[in-house]
């Protein structure tokens, strides 16, 4: 079994239902929720974390070109920032789909060290786990939301019942 490539459908499959969840949303959800845990930013929150947790270690990641500082947090976030709209975040989500395999396949999986200093007595596979949990704790969130708005999402697909 490659562990490499299990990993690396795992965060497509992750990302395809973050990437649901962000079309399916309507713009006054999209912008709706209590400061700082507004729509937009649970999603763009999933998107930052798995970009920087695919790396190797925090001194390999380069924010995305239009990251705004502290927007990613879901604790203390800047007070008037502007969300950024489906289309940034989508354009976001494209990055990191695109560079996935080749951000896997630099992880050393062997590894008993996350490459982050706040994250100890971890190995490099569970941190990548985690990751993939992480997305889909936000997935999970945001798809929560969109059903209390009447919105369903068919993650399978249309099928017989």
């Amino acid at each position: 079994m490659n562990i490499k490539s299990a990993l690396k459908g795992q965060y497509r499959a992750a990302l395809k239902m973050l990437r649901q969840c962000i079309e399916a949303c309507p713009q006054e959800l999209w912008l709706s929720g209590e400061h700082p845990r507004n729509y937009w930013r649970i999603a763009y929150h999933a998107l930052f974390y798995a970009h920087l947790y695919a790396m190797p270690t925090h001194e390999h990641f380069i924010a995305w070109a239009k990251h705004k500082p502290d927007i990613e947090c879901l604790w203390e976030a800047p007070p008037h920032e502007a969300a950024y709209s489906q289309s940034e975040e989508l354009e976001y989500l494209e990055f990191i789909d695109h560079h996935i395999d080749e951000w896997v396949d630099a992880l050393d999986l062997e590894s008993q060290e996350t490459g982050f200093p706040w994250y100890k007595n971890m190995s490099k596979l569970d941190h990548q786990i985690m990751n993939v949990r992480h997305i889909q704790g936000h997935v999970g969130q945001l798809s929560e939301l969109l059903m209390a708005n009447g919105i369903d999402i068919d993650w399978v697909g249309k099928h017989p019942r």
